[in-house]
């Protein structure tokens, strides 16, 4: 399918790796220019390279933390006025609520709320002016399903899509969609990092990995290439009608039916 997005400039949040790196590459493979964001130096690099290889298209990475005023300028700075939007911070680690001191509890908020909220206020107007506009947050499944000891990051994450939920609706006429995809378990290094922080003497990282995609009705994780391709699609000239939405990506994982 043509996505009717070539040429289009698109800026991912925290797309070095991970979910991120999925939409990026997808939306590259559609002719969209892309900056690309992460921390480690070395590793956005080499995925800059990486995808302009594959795709051909212009690759900017801008090494920040996007949870800083400077870090957005820095965004900003290297594409002031994107056609897309995809929105993504990494989240607090799991831990007990009452653990939380309320630095961690605020910092939290900012990653995953607040961020993404000023990043949108800085980008919309251009793209209501220009008639076209695409905005995707990555949250979680756990908005829609909480999992314990992910309170904060669940918390966050829902406070953006309800403050959304209205902003979205406001912009619509003007062509411009805001939209969030909330992944379930996908195949990426946060994943292994939870993997390896819970085997046991007795329970390997391998076996915790086989019981875990088990339980997942699709019997597998998540591949951050299909992950970016509906990213992609939601960010296509297809899409337009689509808008305030919170698509679950999960194999089915969370048992509801709306």
């Amino acid at each position: 399918m043509n996505l009717g997005i070539s040429g289009r400039r698109a800026i991912i949040c925290a797309s070095s790796r991970g979910l991120g790196r999925g939409c990026a590459t997808a939306l590259a493979r559609a002719g969209v220019d892309v900056v690309i964001n992460g921390r480690d130096e070395a590793t956005l690099a080499r995925t800059a390279t990486e995808i302009r290889e594959q795709t051909g298209v212009s690759v900017i990475p801008v090494v920040a933390d996007i949870s800083t005023q400077e870090g957005q300028v820095a965004l900003l700075d290297a594409c002031p006025e994107p056609d897309i939007l995809v929105t993504n911070n990494g989240g607090p680690p799991l831990r007990d609520f009452r653990d939380l001191h309320r630095d961690e509890i605020i910092q939290g908020v900012i990653q995953n709320m607040v961020t993404p909220i000023e990043i949108i206020q800085k980008v919309v107007d251009p793209m209501m002016r220009r008639e076209f506009g695409r905005i995707v947050n990555i949250t979680s499944s756990s908005v829609k399903a909480p999992i314990t000891g992910l309170d904060l990051s669940s918390g966050a994450r829902a406070g953006l899509t309800a403050f959304l939920a209205g902003v979205a609706r406001s912009v619509a006429h003007r062509n411009v969609t805001i939209n969030a995809i909330q992944p379930g378990a996908f195949d990426t290094d946060r994943l292994a990092v939870t993997f390896k922080r819970f085997a046991v003497a007795d329970r390997s990282e391998e076996e915790l990995r086989a019981e875990r995609a088990k339980a997942i009705p699709a019997g597998r994780f998540g591949t951050t290439d299909e992950f970016g391709e509906l990213c992609a699609f939601l960010c296509s000239i297809h899409a337009g009608y689509i808008t305030g939405q919170s698509l679950l990506i999960d194999g089915g994982a969370v048992n509801a039916a709306f």
